[in-house]
């Protein structure tokens, strides 16, 4: 979940297997599952990859495309996605089919087109659609605001938080607050993928050491801030929004779900 939080855009995989889509499409199945999680957790494009077309009956069937598509399509539609906006591609995760380039055991897929407002795109491929993601905008001129997706302990480095940064810019030198910890620290170095950055924008996903703090001080979920710059504060109150799955159908006295 924390990583799905993270994303600019979701694949949702669906395999196409007699059974498989079926399954997972159920009420409990986990295609659904992952559909409104991604929508809840505020991933507002996605992409739908119809895998395992290799083993439809017959295989790379234009039949069962179609039908998958047209489910997903109503489903997601309900959650909150516009389907128009959402590229359905026929592939076969084994044999490569459509996933680079366009195959041609399934002639009679003409490819996807999205209609949306920054743009429409077409294409025949997963990496082209892929390619077709529009950069949201990343609010650099904002607070600092980084929560912690996990805390590390690295031999000869210190404690390493990492997380993606939201909003603002976290820099080497910073002096950062983590609340609701209340901890105030500098950061002594940032890193992506391994190498050192001068500075962490909005939309990266990055490990940062700071100085005399204990992996015991800070944990998951704690948001880090520039402490000379509207740092992040505790609240009394805050207004949620409360995605229930698998509720009984109606909610009355004596309903204990996990929040």
């Amino acid at each position: 979940i924390t990583g799905t939080s993270q994303a600019d855009c979701g694949v949702l995989i669906v395999a196409a297997g007699v059974g498989e889509f079926e399954a997972g499409i159920s009420k409990n199945g986990q295609t659904r599952e992952h559909a409104l999680l991604a929508f809840t957790l505020g991933v507002k494009q996605l992409i739908v990859g119809v895998n395992k077309m290799d083993s439809t009956e017959p295989p790379y069937s234009e039949a069962r495309y179609n039908e998958i598509t047209k489910e997903v399509s109503t489903y997601i539609k309900k959650i909150g996605y516009n389907p128009k906006a959402v590229a359905f591609v026929p592939i076969s995760g084994w044999h490569g089919d459509s996933m680079l380039e366009p195959s041609d055991k399934m002639g009679w897929f003409k490819g996807w087109s999205i209609e949306r407002k920054e743009g429409n795109a077409t294409g025949k491929t997963l990496l082209e659609a892929l390619d077709a993601i529009v950069p949201p905008s990343r609010p650099t001129n904002r607070p600092l605001r980084l929560p912690l997706q996990d805390v590390y302990k690295i031999g000869g480095i210190g404690t390493v938080p990492v997380g993606r940064v939201e909003t603002g810019i976290l820099k080497p030198g910073t002096i950062v607050t983590f609340a609701p910890a209340n901890l105030t620290t500098e950061v002594k170095s940032v890193e992506m993928h391994h190498e050192s950055l001068a500075e962490a924008a909005p939309g990266d996903n990055v490990g940062f050491n700071i100085k005399n703090v204990s992996i015991k001080e800070i944990r998951r979920g704690n948001v880090a801030g520039d402490s000379k710059n509207d740092p992040p504060l505790g609240a009394e109150n805050f207004t949620a929004q409360v995605i229930i799955l698998n509720h009984p159908g109606q909610i009355s006295q004596g309903y204990a779900p996990v929040l």
